[in-house]
Formats: structure tokens, sequence, C-alpha cells
């Protein structure tokens, strides 16, 4: 069924993988109270809607890249894209990423009032790579380095952007909880990468699944979902409540198993979304953690 015009864009901002982009925000802001003892509500409102902006609109970018380069079409495994429907023009949904980074760039100002130059350089890499991620002679998405990209600017970037809006400085528990949470936010792009892996190869998408073929990334995705649980004892200064996440450890469990038994198809939309709502789990009580 077609949506109509508001749940269109609804649906092409993508909201079931938002949490992506605020849990790193949260985490980072957590770790800093830890730190320094208090709370910053400002910086952390506009750092919030910032990286949610700069996700949507990296979304839409890759909404209407994909169109244009012929790799989402109607008929693909994935949820349905706007562009590729016809609930959207190209041109509206390029227009709609740029507003996106527009809205971003305009929480930057009060963040680089505040932060100083730091988040200068944090804020234009973040506004480049939202859009070399599709956009570009060489889209990021379309080689082996989407995972890396995810990584490093929804974890290194985004928490310790988030701690340093907070404190001013750059602490060794903000890069710890950054790499925790950066390796739950490269499992959701795996997700979207083993699920498309057949269509990727066709139309010379050479993603990381693409380069390691199912079998590998099958043990990659459980690497990426496991991994965060067990570099948890980096956290011990924090004391019993570093080991807080281990409570999302089932739910870990169990989306490895059905990563490993469901074959290729749209059951992979749930498991990508369970995959976020993972991170998400797993970055409260981690924020949890540093907060008790």
């Amino acid at each position: 069924m077609k949506p109509g015009r508001l749940g269109a864009w609804f649906l092409a901002c993508r909201p079931k993988t938002l949490s992506v982009s605020l849990s790193p925000v949260l985490v980072g802001t957590a770790a800093a109270w830890h730190d320094s003892g208090h709370l910053l509500w400002l910086p952390l409102l506009a750092a919030a809607l910032g990286a949610a902006f700069i996700q949507i609109g990296t979304n839409l970018f890759n909404d209407v890249g994909d169109f244009l380069r012929g790799t989402d079409t109607p008929g693909r495994l994935g949820p349905q894209r706007a562009t590729a429907e016809g609930w959207l023009s190209a041109s509206q949904v390029r227009a709609g990423a740029w507003l996106a980074f527009a809205l971003a760039f305009a929480c930057g100002i009060y963040l680089v009032r505040h932060g100083g130059w730091p988040i200068v350089v944090i804020g234009l890499a973040s506004l480049a790579a939202g859009w070399a991620y599709t956009g570009g002679p060489k889209p990021i998405a379309y080689g082996p380095l989407g995972e890396l990209f995810v990584f490093v600017f929804f974890g290194l970037v985004a928490v310790g952007g988030s701690y340093y809006l907070q404190t001013l400085s750059f602490g060794p528990a903000a890069l710890i909880a950054a790499t925790l949470v950066g390796i739950h936010a490269a499992a959701v792009i795996t997700v979207n990468n083993y699920r498309d892996l057949d269509g990727d190869a066709a139309n010379g998408k050479n993603t990381l699944a693409v380069r390691l073929g199912r079998p590998a990334t099958r043990l990659f995705y459980s690497a990426e979902i496991l991994a965060p649980f067990l570099l948890l004892p980096l956290l011990g200064r924090l004391g019993w409540p570093a080991a807080l996440p281990l409570l999302a450890l089932p739910l870990a469990i169990g989306l490895i198993r059905r990563f490993q038994q469901n074959p290729p198809g749209r059951v992979f939309n749930a498991i990508l979304a369970a995959t976020a709502g993972l991170q998400l789990a797993f970055a409260l009580l981690l924020s949890l953690a540093f907060t008790i």
C-alpha cells in the first residue's frame, strides 16, 4: 500500500535505525558525567539533534543514490525505498537530504560556539562522510569500508564528541565506550549488506559481505555482536556496574542464532531492526553503568 506524503518521508528517514545515532550521544554524555560530575543539557540536546539529522540526511542520500545507480528497485529484499517506489521524486529526496544536513549544521553552530575548533573538525568530517557514503564518484557504501565508516562516525566520533562537549577534554573511558558502541553499530550495516549480497554483487556493489561471502560474513556478524560484551572488562574501573550490559547478552545470542539459521531474505529486515535495538539496549545499560 502506498503511504501518504508524510508517511513516505517518515519511512524514507528509516526511523527503526535512528537509535544508531542517538545511542553514542547518550553513552558519551554518561561517561562525561561519570568523570566530571555535571551534565550540560543544551550541548546534549544539540548533539542528539545534530547526530539524528546527519543520519537522516545520510539515509536520504542513500535512498536517492542507490536508486539512481540502479541498486534499489521495487523488488528489492530490503524495506521499500521512497525513490525506488516512486513515492517521492529523486529531486525531492535529495532536497530533503540537504535540508537535514542544513539542520545538522545549524545545531553545529551552537556546538562550535560551545566546544571550539575540535567540533568544527568533527562536524564537517561527519557531514562530508554522510554525503560520501552514497555520493561522489566512489561511494563508501559501494566498497568494503561501510562497517569501518559506521564504527568511526557512529562510535569513536559520536561518543568522543559527546564526551568532549560535556568536559572540553577527552578521556580513556570515552574511547573504550566508543569502541563498544561502534562495533554494534557496524553490525547493523553487516546485516543490511548480508541481506542484499546477491543483488549488490550483481550491481557491482562490492561491500564487505560481497568480498567475504556468506559463511565468513555470518562469522563476522557473530564477532561484532559478541565483541562488546567480551571487552567490558576494559571498563573494570567502574566496578560491578561495568557488568550491567551483560543483561543484553541473551538478546545478542538470540540474534546470532537467527542470523545463522535463517536463509537470506526479507526476514533480515527484522534482524536488522533487532540489531539496532540490541545496540540501543547495550548503550542504555552502559550509560547506566557510568551513572551509578
